[in-house]
């Protein structure tokens, strides 16, 4: 591919927008040597050309029939299976749409993505056919992964299944849902404020946000480095470990892996094992939040809580006061953090070593060339916002929130120092009303956040979370969510497994719906 050389009214607006005064004949000189440094790129097209990718080959699959998807759940049906043997032997899976699935039509809730299909396979999704799962086909997710509701989707919105009049919760609307009604036993979801937790929340089943960097992340479309998991949604904890148990462990292509990552352990195994000696604290901060909290989500959670003191734990209550401002802390890295990674480096950003998905960001450029109105209110709100941070205060703010990210990862630390577990509801409250009709950009932002003050800590700090449903109020399920320590998944899960096995909640999703 030639490379063109930029005219010399594109180097003007770029001085201009860089305060370089520059004159015409400064300009003609750089733009005289800029050709031969393009020269270096069309060998980049060439040599990228000689070493293509290795997509296997499979069927494409189709279009989900509007009578198996009466929640809106799925975008796309297939039956990719590679072997009988492993962990997820028998076990149907569905992926969220904003994983990479070579030969399988990726849109990530956005129609700036229609046509694109990816040349290659997520590493999870690699691990998952390796392991003896079958996936059954992708699953709708909000516009670019950005809302806690499911109604931002350019598919349409995805129905609680206990009251479709009410959201499934985001941005792994379609995964959860799916798991809920037994259209799928397990379920892989992403979660950079709360997208695995929040919508199995609202539908009742088990979602888990790993600790960051153990599940990796190649190959799925991005928000924001520090803050990017993927992990696993079940209809039972077994489910949740066995799937974790298929995709963990290390991949050298992820820069997320900063860290050493243990190679996985067998998660599904010791679930059953005594929580004698185990201590849980229930975390103040996580409940009474002004003009948020619903006071029977507050009341079910802690009821539910003092629960695995019959159990065999030992139960108190504890404090994390920077909880209360882990919001703004997520908040200033989010922004200006998604803005430079989803928008200006067109869904991969730059400056790591690993597996960039060219394909994605091409064809994510090319959707947005000319279509940018197009972008959902959240994620033009983040445009707006993130620009005025950058041209404002220069990246000032995304710089302190980084900054203070020790000491909210210190302030978990030490509270997981003195107990196992910390408990609180993983939403404040229970599955809102769908909105009617169009609602102002004011009111969206609103509706897609308001249900995350809880979630948002985890992403930052990176420990494992998990929300089990614990209860039923008014038809709908109550969440709450267990942290743990980083990497102490496997214990989450064990507590997660007694709490289930006690029968104590009887949504019995699969088949009460």
């Amino acid at each position: 591919m030639s490379l063109d050389v930029p005219t010399m009214a594109e180097l003007r607006a770029t001085a201009l927008l860089y305060q370089l005064e520059l004159s015409d004949a400064d300009l003609e000189s750089f733009q005289a040597t800029m050709g031969q440094a393009l020269k270096s790129y069309e060998r980049l097209d060439e040599l990228a050309r000689s070493t293509p990718l290795c997509a296997p080959t499979r069927d494409g699959g189709r279009p989900p029939d509007p009578r198996e998807n009466r929640l809106n759940g799925w975008v796309w049906r297939c039956s990719v299976k590679e072997t009988d043997t492993g962990v997820l032997a028998g076990k149907r899976v569905a992926i969220k749409d904003n994983v990479c699935m070579a030969g399988l039509p990726m849109r990530n809730g956005c129609s700036l993505l229609e046509g694109y299909v990816p040349d290659f396979d997520a590493t999870i999704v690699k691990r998952i056919l390796a392991s003896g799962g079958e996936i059954v086909g992708k699953a709708s997710c909000e516009y670019l992964s950005f809302s806690g509701s499911s109604f931002t989707a350019d598919s349409g919105p995805v129905l609680n299944p206990h009251d479709p009049s009410r959201t499934s919760g985001g941005s792994s609307s379609g995964s959860a849902a799916l798991v809920a009604v037994n259209e799928c036993d397990c379920a892989v979801g992403g979660d950079q404020g709360g997208s695995i937790r929040i919508p199995t929340s609202f539908c009742g089943v088990y979602g888990l946000k790993p600790t960051y960097g153990l599940v990796p992340y190649t190959g799925v479309f991005p928000i924001e480095m520090t803050l990017d998991h993927v992990g696993p949604i079940g209809a039972s904890v077994d489910d949740v470990a066995r799937l974790l148990e298929a995709i963990a462990g290390p991949d050298a292509m992820d820069p997320r892996q900063h860290r050493s990552i243990a190679e996985p352990i067998r998660y599904s195994y010791g679930l059953d094992e005594p929580l004698t000696g185990l201590k849980i604290g229930i975390v103040a901060e996580g409940f009474g939040w002004e003009g948020v909290s619903e006071p029977d989500v507050d009341e079910a959670v802690e009821e539910s809580a003092w629960h695995f003191d019959r159990l065999g734990a030992r139960v108190c209550r504890t404090s994390v006061p920077m909880h209360r401002d882990a919001i703004h802390i997520w908040q200033g890295i989010m922004t200006e953090g998604a803005f430079d990674t989803m928008i200006r480096g067109h869904a991969a950003g730059t400056n790591w070593k690993g597996f960039y998905p060219v394909s994605l960001m091409d064809a994510f450029a090319s959707g947005r060339a000319g279509r940018a109105d197009r972008l959902s209110d959240p994620v033009k709100f983040t445009v707006l916002l993130g620009q005025h941070l950058q041209s404002r205060w220069h990246g000032r703010y995304y710089a302190i929130a980084q900054n203070l990210s020790p000491l909210l990862i210190k302030a978990y630390d030490d509270a997981l120092a003195e107990v196992d577990v910390l408990v609180m509801p993983t939403s404040p409250m229970k599955a809102t009303l769908l909105p009617v009709g169009r609602e102002s950009p004011a009111s969206v932002i609103a509706r897609v956040t308001e249900m995350g003050p809880n979630v948002y800590a985890t992403d930052v700090t990176g420990h494992p979370s998990i929300s089990i449903p614990c209860a039923m109020s008014n038809g709908l399920p109550v969440g709450m969510m267990l942290v743990g320590r980083q990497g102490a998944d496997a214990t989450l899960l064990r507590a997660a497994r007694a709490y289930e096995e006690s029968g104590r909640y009887k949504g019995n999703p699969q088949r009460d719906i």
